[in-house]
């Protein structure tokens, strides 16, 4: 046994605090733990999320879990982020792996709190040899390390980092707001420089991080020498630091100590609190008296006004009608339901205006029954199309007039207060002659919000509509935006001309044969919309998602597509001169006999396109990827190729330069050089004949059948 060492050894250098010395700084390995802690928890929510949005893919879908879309919903109203689809369906497995993301950083984070509370040591603490204690040297407990962690460590530093952000300018820029947030946490942690390695939050609950092996070797100094039990216990008073940081006394010591000051504040406080439920109840009291009596007199008035209504009145059809305007000026939730009952049952056309008059004055409120009324009224016209009586078709036609001239005035006259209003499966559309003549006329008036799913507005006129707003933040592509849900709505023959539909949810929607010159489509959703031979001259589409869209003979001549995603989209025989197409997703689309004549293709994608018998004459291909594209009799005379992917292009027939004759493909190669061709490779593209070579290699470009220089 070796003998314990002597009190004048206890200077002696220590081999374990030699080791100790060659360690990273304690401030490196806090703010090392700190990152693997935060990365740990990061990782563990974006795995799942990121195989969930793989998985995506599958045609069977489920509504997103309620869970998941109420905490998405709350990160994306809190950080201001757009969401264009409220009920989104996912994949099954989507749906596991995505509520997993949820619940694996609130496990992991409360399993790490765990351990921080009971050892002072999350498992990157742990590994970075750093601990965390209070002033007497003791694991922080549950109290301290909830406080320092979700008031000092993120409370209060992204607090205030949010607050600036929404009263700046900054606001919605999730970079700035990343970049303050920053900024906040370092300033928290500058604490340490000034108060004893205290940074803010430690400083809050009175902690601090230390050492590990330091801590461990104070504490107990036994375990690190041999030395006797007396020996220790001197060693431990001498070496045991000083912080110099009082415990915080409790509030129940402070009453203990001024018992005075204590009755005196109990006191006033429940005298305080009597008065106030005193005074409270009174006026609760006047409130509901002077609601039931204000409840009472509108009751008398309705049952005053229903007995007007009586066919046996005394008053006549000018007491009816006077009736029924008052009923769209009372405050009750009776009024509506019922004059779109008596709508349903009304014969007499002065009845019908009067009705129609009171249902616009209750405002929006009246479109719920009204859509109801609007969708039965077309049910009953479809039933009497083939068997009913001509007077009954009439009245029915009559009745659904009234009905959508209605809905069409309290859109006009409300507008911009329509956000949120559901007109869907409604029949709006045009009715050209008869007793049910209607054609919906909404220029220029504010629909942002609006819901019109699968409701059909066939010819109506909506020149420089709007179907966006920036809702009450006033900022475009923030959460409040009143977004506009289009989809498999009818507008086969609107009028759409200069309208706002930005950002709008228009899947599967109908735009056949539509006006839609310089309308704005920028970022809007319009997968598997239909635009067969509409007009978009000068149209925006920026950015839009057109998957699979038709645009099957539309002039889209000037329209700008700049960043829009087409992929599998059909555009044969589409006018689209002067187009702009550039950095444009086009793989797998369908060209044929489409005019591409000097339109902009500059970087776009057009892997295994069709533009077979497409004109091309004078467009921008420039560094656009053409692999495996079909350019089958296509016109791609003075095309600037430069920096393109030919690989696999298939060239058959394709006019290099002017028009083909009848007994030969190109003419003569002669002519100066454009340039266009200069430099690109030829090498990879299929079917090119000896006259195409020729005038490529003429324009500089490079096959292996070029002669040599």
């Amino acid at each position: 046994m070796a003998s314990p060492t002597a009190p004048g050894d206890i200077n002696q250098p220590d081999p374990s605090w030699q080791t100790q010395s060659q360690q990273m700084p304690l401030l490196v390995r806090r703010c090392g733990a700190w990152a693997v802690e935060i990365s740990l928890i990061a990782a563990s929510a974006l795995v799942p999320f990121s195989i969930g949005a793989l998985v995506n893919k599958e045609a069977q879908t489920v509504p997103l879990n309620p869970s998941v879309a109420a905490a998405s919903e709350t990160v994306a109203r809190i950080l201001a982020i757009p969401v264009r689809d409220r009920n989104p369906r996912v994949a099954p497995l989507t749906n596991l792996f995505w509520s997993g993301a949820l619940l694996a950083p609130a496990v992991l984070a409360a399993w790490q709190l765990f351990l921080l509370a009971r050892t002072g040591q999350t498992l990157p603490k742990r590994w970075f040899g750093v601990k965390l204690v209070t002033a007497s040297g003791v694991p922080p407990g549950f109290r301290r390390v909830l406080i320092r962690e979700s008031l000092g460590r993120w409370g209060v530093p992204l607090g205030v980092a949010y607050g600036i952000w929404r009263l700046s300018g900054a606001f919605p820029d999730l970079i700035i707001l990343g970049g303050l947030s920053g900024l906040a946490i370092l300033a928290d942690g500058a604490f340490a420089l000034r108060y004893k390695r205290q940074s803010g939050h430690d400083r809050l609950v009175n902690t601090l991080v230390v050492n590990a092996r330091s801590h461990e070797q104070s504490a107990n100094p036994v375990k690190s020498q041999e030395w006797t039990q007396e020996d220790a216990q001197i060693a431990a008073l001498v070496l045991t630091p000083e912080t110099g940081v009082k415990e915080d006394p409790s509030l129940w010591n402070w009453m203990r100590q001024h018992p005075g000051t204590t009755l005196v504040i109990v006191t006033i406080g429940s005298a305080g609190l009597i008065l106030s439920l005193f005074v409270g109840t009174l006026i609760y009291t006047q409130s509901q008296a002077n609601m039931r009596d204000s409840r009472q007199r509108n009751d008398e008035l309705f049952v005053a006004l229903v007995n007007k209504l009586s066919p046996t009145s005394a008053n006549g059809t000018s007491g009816r009608r006077s009736a029924i305007l008052a009923l769209g000026a009372v405050e009750d939730s009776r009024a509506v339901p019922l004059l779109a009952d008596l709508l349903a049952q009304e014969d007499s056309k002065v009845m019908l205006d009067a009705i129609q008059q009171a249902l616009v004055s209750t405002g929006p409120k009246a479109l719920p029954d009204l859509q109801r009324l609007n969708q039965a009224l077309s049910n009953d016209l479809e039933s009497l199309r083939y068997g009913g009586k001509t007077a009954e078709r009439e009245l029915a036609a009559t009745r659904q007039r009234t009905v959508q001239r209605a809905i069409g005035k309290i859109l006009t006259v409300y507008s911009s207060q329509l956000n949120g209003a559901d007109l869907s499966r409604t029949d709006l559309s045009q009715s050209p002659a008869g007793p049910g003549q209607f054609t919906l006329v909404l220029d220029k008036v504010d629909l942002s919000g609006i819901k019109l799913r699968k409701t059909n507005l066939t010819n109506a006129s909506l020149q420089g509509a709007r179907f966006y707003g920036t809702g009450e933040d006033r900022r475009p592509g923030t959460f409040d935006d009143w977004i506009s849900d289009l989809s498999e709505a009818n507008f086969e023959g609107a009028n759409l001309t200069g309208a706002s539909l930005n950002s709008a949810v228009m899947n599967r929607t109908t735009f056949v044969r539509a006006v839609l010159n310089k309308a704005n489509f920028s970022s809007g959703s319009l997968t598997g919309a239909n635009f067969s031979s509409a007009l978009l001259i000068g149209a925006n589409l920026q950015q839009a998602m057109l998957k699979e869209a038709s645009f099957t003979g539309a002039d889209i001549g000037s329209a700008n597509f700049s960043g829009a995603n087409l992929e599998g989209a059909r555009l044969a025989k589409v006018k689209a001169q002067g187009a702009q197409l550039s950095l444009t997703n086009l793989s797998k689309s369908e060209w044929q006999g489409a005019d591409l004549s000097g339109a902009d293709l500059s970087g776009a994608n057009l892997q295994n396109a069709d533009l077979s018998s497409a004109k091309l004459a004078n467009a921008n291909l420039k560094d656009a990827r053409l692999q495996d594209a079909n350019l089958r009799n296509a016109d791609v005379s003075s095309v600037d190729f430069r920096g393109a992917n030919l690989a696999g292009v298939n060239f058959q027939s394709a006019v290099f330069l002017g028009k083909a004759t009848s007994d030969q493909f190109i003419q003569s190669p002669v002519g100066s050089k454009s340039g266009r061709f200069q430099g690109v490779n030829f090498g990879e593209a299929k079917n090119l004949d000896q006259s195409q070579i020729a005038y490529i290699c003429l324009q500089g470009g490079n096959h292996p059948k070029c002669p040599t220089k």
